[in-house]
């Protein structure tokens, strides 16, 4: 995994997180990556120096908004990707979802740009 890749997803899970428990520890998003905690606390400590994340020891993750930033556009590019392949090319959801949490990190802003016109057109 690319380190763009990777550095996403977690941004990706701990904004989910968020949104769905509010506060966020370093066991949820292990728990929810399939990730170790060590992995994990490794991942957030390149976050946190990145200015993607607020951690203290033993305490909670939270998003900067530069963090948040970033999340809500891989989350937006997910949601937008998913919505193609099951609406547009029919295919199953869960071969959606995996296929759009792959391609999410590397399509180009001009190609998510025709599918959402395509999209919009489609409606």
């Amino acid at each position: 995994m690319k380190e763009n890749e990777s550095r996403e997803m977690y941004l990706k899970a701990i904004c989910e997180l968020e949104q769905q428990n509010g506060a966020v520890r370093i066991v949820d998003i292990a728990g929810k990556m399939g990730f170790s905690k060590p992995s994990v606390s490794r991942a957030i400590g390149v976050l946190k120096k990145n200015g993607f994340i607020a951690h203290s020891p033993y305490g909670d993750v939270a998003l900067t908004e530069r963090g948040r930033e970033l999340a809500r556009r891989v989350y937006s590019t997910h949601q937008l990707l998913t919505a193609f392949f099951t609406q547009i090319l029919k295919l199953d959801p869960d071969v959606a979802e995996a296929d759009a949490c792959r391609i999410e990190h590397v399509i180009s802003r001009q190609a998510l740009d025709a599918i959402e016109a395509y999209m919009a057109s489609s409606d």
